[in-house]
């Protein structure tokens, strides 16, 4: 089969690869589409390396190339022996992590117990750790990770599943947790002011989430440079913040009356953006760690935010339990959603590539048009 095959860092080639075989739990899935995810940007750039050694170390491109992509809608190509609720034809999105569920293993390893998949003892994923991802014609994966797809719903669509699924987990962990201040909580308890730091695609997720998910009908502020991602953010239900013209700490002081926001989800992974946090919370608000990466920033930036007692959160993944036939919960949820459109994803993609050969077009500046806010490969 045709695969985009990253070679080195900021190099990839379309490359002839072997099609492994499914198992007898396995599916065979041909992709139809696969979401540009900023992990695939980082990696290809050379700025994260998953696949790594048993010691933990990253083992070299040139030693190990990988197939990126890891957001994933394809049709079922060929079904295991063992496999009886799919069949060739079946539309699906594909969790890409494998997990003891995943694997069948037995006993179940304390965090696949808990629900906690992304944090399974033996986990990896397709696309990010080195296993074969969704820039190929074809992805073999246990048939418990294909989520069918129940409604007419686009390929591009579909495959923005697992990035919901993941804003679905971190939201899960958010109104959970015990903090001073929560989304659902007593008036005086209640979260009056968010702040989203980035108007990606996780940020604009994440508007709709509180919006429409969670409910929050409270001062919902968004801090984006971009004029089209603020656009995509004033359309979703927030009110946005020009960062490049206006001093985001300003503003929200400002918006509030001095109160600043109880809660606040960083996804831009700015190093700038992180050491501006201390000016824009309040006391013991909660701090949401959406983005990775920070760069250019030391680590004395904490010494504000710690003084204020934040309940500061890192959720990753999509994890959360897993369905009576083994299928990952988050991603049944998220998918449903989309179906429903009670989050609406398909306007988020702002780009389209037609074939793999227009893949290594995307990494080597098409993410930079002053216009894009996501891009999807279809095959």
């Amino acid at each position: 089969m045709r695969a985009a095959v990253l070679v080195d860092v900021g190099r990839m080639e379309l490359r002839d690869v072997r099609c492994p075989e499914p198992g007898p739990r396995d599916v065979l899935v041909r992709v139809a589409a696969v979401g540009v995810c900023g992990t695939d940007l980082h990696i290809f750039a050379g700025h994260a390396n998953y696949n790594r050694d048993a010691r933990g170390r990253p083992i070299p491109l040139c030693d190990e190339p990988q197939i990126l992509g890891h957001e994933i809608a394809g049709v079922v190509e060929a079904a295991g022996k063992e496999v009886r609720d799919l069949r060739p034809g079946d539309r699906v999105v594909v969790d890409q992590g494998r997990s003891c569920v995943s694997e069948a293993r037995s006993p179940l390893c304390e965090y696949c117990a808990s629900g906690d998949s992304h944090q399974c003892e033996l986990y990896r994923e397709h696309g990010i750790t080195g296993l074969p991802g969704g820039f190929a014609e074809y992805v073999t994966i246990p048939a418990v990770n294909a989520v069918r797809i129940d409604a007419e719903l686009d390929d591009g669509a579909a495959a923005l599943t697992e990035p919901l699924g993941c804003v679905a987990h971190s939201a899960d962990v958010l109104t959970r947790t015990a903090a001073r201040y929560t989304v659902r909580g007593p008036s005086d308890r209640r979260v009056r002011c968010a702040v989203i730091c980035g108007a990606g695609p996780a940020g604009l997720l994440w508007v709709q989430y509180l919006r429409n998910v969670l409910g929050f009908d409270g001062l919902l502020l968004v801090s984006e440079p971009n004029a089209t991602k603020r656009a995509h953010a004033e359309c979703c239900g927030a009110e946005t913040i020009d960062s490049a013209a206006q001093d985001p700490v300003e503003v929200v002081h400002e918006r509030t009356r001095g109160r600043r926001a109880e809660l606040l989800i960083e996804a831009t992974g700015s190093g700038q953006v992180f050491a501006s946090i201390p000016g824009l919370v309040r006391k013991q608000a909660t701090v949401l760690l959406y983005g990775h990466g920070h760069a250019g920033v030391d680590l004395s930036v904490l010494n504000q935010l710690q003084f204020l007692e934040p309940t500061v959160l890192s959720p990753v993944g999509a994890s959360g339990g897993f369905e009576q036939d083994g299928r990952p919960s988050t991603y049944v949820r998220a998918l449903r959603l989309i179906e429903r459109g009670t989050v609406d994803v398909a306007s988020l993609i702002t780009h389209r590539y037609p074939s793999l050969d227009s893949v290594a077009r995307v990494f080597t500046g098409g993410h930079k048009a002053p216009a894009y806010v996501k891009g999807v490969v279809t095959l």
